[in-house]
């Protein structure tokens, strides 16, 4: 009860938010008194827009999550020093106001180190050219700027009374992240930066406890957390600290050149049941909402702009079945047994072979989860009288301890199977016409004009501060015949960190290399023609992400870091040039850029006639009609090569059709048991790492035209572009008998049932075929009675529904694929 005082004071202060008390102990976080089984997930808001987040927000409190998690990036908001942004879709307070609508709780994580494969993990590029920088250790002028961006953001969401001690949603803060990982090459450095971050976030007084996650010696009363594909054997380092899971990584990231990784359904709904079988009470989904790396946002390097993650929801919003709908069953057997896990006596019963048993206990009844981590061999587990089957690599869940209500590898819910359709708006979608103009690069390929000039090779960071993926070196030499380098078989020879290399001499384009992923020190060399007289030589440097990950990766190099060699040949002699120490000139960025040829409003002419293809730096624009309907849009850019895409001016990120995935290590089949990785479950080989890239319907006028500008860098073909709307094609499920199956499109009605069969059938969604076992009644006239021309349909998965059959051993399953 509020006191007529205090009821009075904050009138008067209109300041009435009622605080949420957010405490922890040893079995769970607590919240107004009443301990909490949490389950979150991360969304990012910048790798989405303002008006997909309450759809993507309500989707997760749909599919059971408790909170919502994101990082904040400091680079996207303090872009030059002093200097912020928090508009559009940087806007976090909007974002964090929108989780609060939806009734959620947040977790607020800092950092302001973030990694999350976001460019430079997160930090701003001027903050590595501060003089005296050093990131992540003792370094007073790192500490004082990351202090005073930690300092801003608490500010501002105190300001909005966003923090739970304020009545706010916001239950959890993260300083830090993953610093446990590269501590070790910090030394006693490192230790004191760790506690300088721990007091430094404590006296900002939030009002809700601070987490550092992958942090094993987190100085109290920071709580430690983990992050991995499996957290179950995590212990927190303090006995009063709940056991909680930060990241629990639903797929994987993408990088050019790289497959496309899938984390299986059952593993990961093996790997939550696991965690909460043996202690856990808070388990976040990293990500629940992967979403695109729009403009020059991914990091790496070679992070593709799709930051799909094969997470439960995928890159533009749809539910990605049926990972979103069996995690969602999970949570909802996990939230009926919350206050007996918080709560319970837990014991433990060992059935041999990597089989057991977890029994909570309350004086109101007990919970038991079953688990089998032998990766090939099905347990039959006796228990109070009863035998249960637990396929390998499974958990089963059984609320009162009788009844299997929930097992990690029987999916009850459906697959959606996801297609592409044409832009109905457009009468001939594929012929879309196009102007072009070449980027204007005379004055740095025959006249070596730059911004500023030095008498050394510089880091691209250093003069580039990040401002642009490109960077101009240039130079001038004067050669006379009678020069010792002077030969008939003259080449230059380049020592490179360049993700991308371009090489000039004389305006002539006489190459250009591409760093394997991995490998960024290269030495590039080619023939040159070089003339008696003034050369100039001009080196184009690109990136493609700057490093996120590891320790001193704000050290690494970046761009033509040298040195850079004229090489002369006559016979067997071979005389070096180095040029190293030259006075060399820097442009950042490209001219289309500077004057925005990207922008819709932009007066640039532009030229419809002999459009060329297959042609360096070249511009092309093109306009459309915005797809009918509300589903997901995107571009479709097989055929072009490398560069970036704009829509009526907004960046959609960069896009390498061009790199090709590797042909080896795919496979159709995918088996969920045993530990996941990276390489495990690819699929893509030799295909273009990323084709379809996503158009947010914000992005696009409703009416009239839309302009899609391209810029090419390496030459490729546009007439292939074309846009496409994402939706449900058909949905196929496999229920096991006792269940409910709901079956639905998305929005579209189902209109027919191309398959069905209750018994023993065979083959997976897409070739389904009936077994030997076959229930008496026809389950296709049953579904299409019940399913055909509803949006979606519920579907008792039963003998009584489909008829007994007449077969034994095995669970008997409902398989079906419907239309939509």
């Amino acid at each position: 009860m509020i006191s007529l005082r205090f009821f009075f004071f904050c009138l008067l202060l209109n300041t009435c938010a009622y605080a949420t008390i957010v405490s922890h102990d040893g079995r769970a976080i607590t919240i107004d008194g009443h301990r909490r089984l949490l389950l979150s997930g991360s969304i990012h808001y910048p790798r989405s827009t303002p008006e997909m987040w309450p759809d993507l927000i309500r989707k997760g409190k749909e599919g059971g999550l408790d909170s919502i998690e994101t990082y904040v990036f400091w680079n996207a908001h303090e872009p030059t020093r002093r200097q912020y942004d928090f508009s559009g879709n940087l806007d976090l307070i909007r974002f964090l106001k929108t989780i609060q609508d939806e009734g959620m709780y947040g977790v607020l994580r800092i950092g302001p180190y973030v990694c999350a494969e976001w460019n430079y993990g997160g930090f701003p590029v001027w903050l590595h050219n501060m003089p005296g920088m050093e990131f992540r250790t003792t370094n007073p002028a790192f500490m004082n700027e990351m202090q005073n961006f930690t300092t801003m953001i608490v500010d501002m969401v105190k300001k909005e009374k966003l923090f739970a001690s304020q009545g706010g949603p916001i239950i959890l803060a993260q300083i830090e992240n993953e610093y446990g990982n590269v501590i070790g090459s910090y030394g006693e450095a490192g230790k004191a930066y760790i506690q300088w971050c721990a007091n430094m976030a404590q006296s900002l007084d939030v009002g809700v406890p601070w987490i550092m996650c992958q942090q094993d010696d987190a100085p109290q009363p920071m709580l430690n957390t983990c992050n991995g594909y499996y957290c179950d054997n995590f212990e927190p380092n303090n006995p009063n600290t709940p056991k909680m899971w930060t990241e629990n990584w639903t797929g994987w990231f993408k990088n050019w050149g790289g497959k496309d990784p899938h984390r299986t359904t059952e593993d990961v709904a093996f790997a939550v049941a696991r965690f909460f079988q043996k202690g856990g009470t808070f388990q976040n989904y990293y990500m629940y909402h992967g979403g695109t790396n729009f403009d020059r946002t991914s990091g790496g390097p070679y992070i593709t702009t799709t930051y799909d993650y094969d997470a439960p929801l995928d890159e533009f919003g749809n539910l990605n079945q049926p990972k979103y709908g069996h995690l969602k069953q999970l949570h909802d057997v996990l939230h009926s047994m919350e206050k007996t896990l918080t709560h319970g006596n837990i014991s433990n019963v060992d059935f041999g072979n990597l089989a057991s048993a977890t029994i909570y206990t309350t004086n109101e009844g007990s919970s038991c989860f079953f688990g089998n981590v032998n990766e090939t061999s099905d347990a039959i587990i006796n228990f109070n009288g009863t035998s249960y089957d637990v396929p390998a690599w499974s958990v089963s869940i059984l609320p009162d301890c009788r009844t299997e209500t929930y097992n990690t590898a029987k999916i009850n819910t459906q697959t959606s199977v996801m297609v592409k359709k044409p832009n109905e708006a457009e009468n001939e979608p594929s012929t879309l016409k196009w102007s072009w103009r070449p980027e204007n690069v005379d004055n740095v390929l025959l006249k070596g004009k730059g911004e500023s000039t030095m008498k050394r090779l510089f880091d691209q960071k250093v003069v580039g501060n990040d401002e642009s993926d490109y960077l101009w070196y240039m130079t001038t030499v004067n050669l006379k015949e009678q020069d010792p380098v002077w030969g008939k078989n003259m080449s230059i020879r380049i020592n490179s960190t360049a993700h991308v290399l371009h090489a000039f001499v004389n305006g002539e384009h006489i190459g250009n290399y591409r760093a394997d992923s991995g490998k960024f020190h290269y030495v590039y060399e080619q023939d040159a023609k070089f003339i008696p007289g003034t050369n100039v030589i001009t080196l184009l440097s690109t990136t493609v992400g700057l490093p996120n990950y590891g320790a001193f990766f704000e050290s690494i190099p970046t761009g033509i870091t040298g040195p850079v060699f004229i090489i002369g040949r006559n016979g067997d002699e071979t005389v070096i040039k180095d040029l190293s120490t030259h006075k060399w000139s820097y442009k950042t960025g490209l001219s289309g850029f500077t004057n925005e040829l990207f922008s819709s409003e932009s007066p640039s002419k532009w030229s419809g006639e002999s459009v060329p293809f297959n042609r360096t730096m070249t511009w092309y624009k093109t306009t459309f009609k915005p797809p009918l309907g509300n589903e997901p849009v995107v571009v479709d850019l097989l055929g072009l090569g490398k560069g970036t895409a704009w829509i009526n001016g907004n960046n959609i990120g960069r896009y390498w059709p061009a790199f090709l995935a590797g042909d080896n290590g795919c496979s159709d089949e995918c088996d969920y048991r045993g530990a996941y990785y990276a390489e495990k479950c690819q699929t893509n080989c030799g295909e273009p790492t990323q084709r379809w890239y996503h158009v947010p319907r914000s992005f696009l006028n409703s009416e009239g035209d839309n302009t899609l500008v391209l810029f090419e860098e390496v030459g490729g073909n546009p007439s292939l572009v074309n846009f496409q709307t994402v939706r449900v094609g058909s949905v196929c499920a496999n229920a096991y008998e006792k269940n409910v199956l709901e079956l639905s499109c998305h929005g579209k009605p189902i209109s027919d049932i191309k398959f069905a069969s209750f018994g023993y059938p065979g083959g997976k969604c897409g070739s389904f075929e009936k077994g030997t076992c076959e229930a008496s009644n026809d389950a296709a006239s049953i579904l299409t009675d019940e399913c055909v021309g509803k949006e979606k349909c519920s579907i008792d998965v039963s003998s009584e529904k489909f008829g007994a059959p007449e077969c034994g051993g095995a669970a008997r399953r409902l398989a079906v694929e419907a239309i939509c």
